[in-house]
C-alpha cells in the first residue's frame, strides 16, 4: 500500500481577495500567510512516515515543499508533472478581467471546464495526463511508503477527480484550499481516499 499526501501550496499575492489573479506558470512566491500556512502544515506532517517530498518545480510550490521537507528531514526533488496549468494568455488577468476577455469562455470553464482550453495555454485533459502519468511512475517506486505531492489548486483538483475515477467534468465538486491535505491510500491499483481538503491544521494562521 502507497499513501500519497496531496497539498496544495501557501498562498500568495495572487491568490486571495481583490489581489486573486489566473496564476498558472507565473513564479510567484509565498506571502506571510502562506508561509505561516506551510509551517502548519509541516507540523501536520508529524502524523505520518512520510518517505519523499516531491514538488511542482514553480516557486510558491519548491517553497511549501520544502519547509515540510526539512521538517521531514527529507530534501523536496521538484517533479515536472507537477507544476500548474498553463494559462496562455489568461495567465495573470483578475477573473473580472477574463470575464471581459471572453465572456463566452469563461463560461464554459465555469460551466463545462473539461471543454475548456485557455488561449495559448492548456485543457484540463492535458493536465490530467501529465500528472497521473507522473504518479504512476511515482506508486511504484515508493512501494508500502508514503509520499507527499506538493502542487497547485488545478492540478490537486484534476488528480483527485483521476484516483476518484471521475472524469474532468466533474472538476469544480472537488476542492483543494491553500496548504489543505488530501490523503489517498494505494492498492492493489485501488485509491482509497482518507482525507480530502482538510484544512484543520490552519485554524490559528492568521
Amino acid at each position: 500500500m502507497t499513501r500519497l499526501i496531496i497539498i496544495r501550496h501557501g498562498q500568495t499575492a495572487w491568490n486571495e481577495g481583490e489581489g486573486e489573479r489566473l496564476r498558472g506558470r507565473a513564479d510567484l512566491e509565498l506571502d506571510g500567510i502562506g508561509l505561516r500556512q506551510a509551517r502548519a502544515a509541516a507540523t501536520r506532517m508529524a502524523l505520518w512516515r512520510v518517505t519523499a517530498v516531491y514538488s511542482s518545480p514553480l516557486k510558491r510550490a519548491v517553497t511549501t515543499a520544502e519547509i515540510l521537507a526539512e521538517s521531514l528531514r527529507l530534501k523536496a526533488q521538484a517533479l515536472e508533472g507537477l507544476i500548474d496549468i498553463d494559462y496562455g494568455s489568461w495567465q495573470g488577468l483578475s477573473l473580472k478581467e477574463a470575464e471581459a476577455n471572453d465572456p463566452e469562455l469563461y463560461r464554459l470553464w465555469l460551466q463545462r471546464p473539461h471543454l475548456t482550453t485557455f488561449p495559448g495555454g492548456e485543457g484540463l485533459e492535458q493536465v490530467r495526463e501529465r500528472v497521473t502519468s507522473a504518479v504512476e511512475i511515482l506508486v511504484p517506486r515508493h512501494p508500502g511508503q508514503t509520499v507527499v505531492l506538493v502542487s497547485h489548486k488545478v492540478v490537486c483538483k484534476v488528480l483527485l477527480c483521476s484516483l476518484l475515477g471521475l472524469d474532468n467534468s466533474h472538476f469544480w465538486q472537488i476542492q483543494q484550499g491553500l496548504c489543505a491535505i488530501s490523503l489517498v491510500e494505494i492498492e492493489n491499483d485501488v485509491p482509497v481516499m482518507l482525507l480530502l481538503n482538510d484544512t484543520c491544521h490552519l485554524r490559528d494562521v492568521g
